[in-house]
């Protein structure tokens, strides 16, 4: 049985697209971390700001309504993060790239992390359907003192219908930078259905799951590289690398479940020894 077909964009939206924009931020009040800001335009919402750890940690879920990007979209997210606060982003399901008509669906997240502040940028995998035209760009600007953990976890088509990616591109771009714009981090990555890259085995080697989980903010540290390397993925391979003030894994799967389990495992870790806080798993996630 075909699976069914994602949606199409309409021809006012393939002209148009849908301009949403997302304005955030957290601060510090006395003991507590809260959601100061929240401005918001078009189809982007935060579908809730929570305090699951007390009042030391504000967990934001961040909810696109039409659940999915297509063609012509055009997403902005800003958040910032103010000095001694403490931010946890994550979204209530895996994100969507539809597919296009032709014209390009694009994603811009900016995420400012203050002095002594903490981040969280802890997404859902996203799946980009067959035919799909994506563009997106993160830009991480970390002041000094301050710390970040995150990743993206990326599905190339609906395996699990029996789509694979083999029209249209997904560009991803991620710039990890100092407040003066000095880098810290960059890579860029463009991959084209059924390009070399996505077979070759100095690519994806055929696999259809791609994550990156980065923490920043940090020295390299052995009894934490020991402690993530200590780690197996049950399907896929991962490896990692360690730089002046970013440490990087990364992993390719045929399973987006298996990327989920080990980017959960590395953050327990990474989490109680950057931030010396117990890992405790959103509820969203298993919702």
């Amino acid at each position: 049985m075909n699976a069914p077909l994602p949606p199409l964009v309409t021809k006012q939206q393939y002209s148009t697209g849908w301009q949403a924009s997302l304005n955030l931020r957290v601060e510090r009040r006395g003991t507590r971390c809260a959601l100061t800001h929240n401005l918001h335009n078009g189809p982007l919402r935060v579908q809730k700001a929570l305090h699951p750890e007390g009042d030391d940690v504000c967990q934001i879920l961040i909810l696109h309504p039409p659940a999915g990007i297509a063609g012509g979209d055009q997403l902005r997210i800003n958040l910032d993060v103010g000095s001694g606060a403490h931010a946890q982003i994550t979204t209530p399901g895996a994100g969507k790239w539809y597919r296009s008509l032709g014209a390009t669906a694009n994603q811009r997240i900016h995420l400012d992390v203050a002095e002594n502040a903490v981040l969280e940028w802890l997404p859902q995998e996203v799946i980009v359907f067959n035919r799909a035209i994506a563009d997106t760009e993160t830009t991480v600007t970390l002041a000094p003192n301050a710390k970040a953990i995150g990743w993206d976890i990326v599905c190339l088509g609906r395996t699990a219908s029996g789509e694979t990616f083999d029209q249209g591109s997904y560009r991803q771009s991620f710039r990890l930078q100092r407040p003066d714009q000095s880098p810290i981090w960059r890579e860029t990555i463009k991959l084209q259905g059924s390009d070399a890259a996505m077979s070759s085995k100095l690519g994806l080697a055929d696999h259809t799951v791609f994550g990156t989980l980065w923490l920043a903010g940090i020295k390299p540290d052995a009894a934490l590289l020991e402690a993530l390397r200590g780690l197996s993925i049950s399907q896929g391979v991962c490896g990692l690398s360690s730089l002046p003030d970013v440490t990087v894994v990364r992993l390719v799967s045929n399973s987006s479940e298996a990327v989920r389990q080990y980017f959960e495992a590395a953050w327990a870790i990474a989490r109680k020894h950057i931030l010396q806080r117990e890992a405790v798993t959103p509820r969203i996630w298993r919702t």
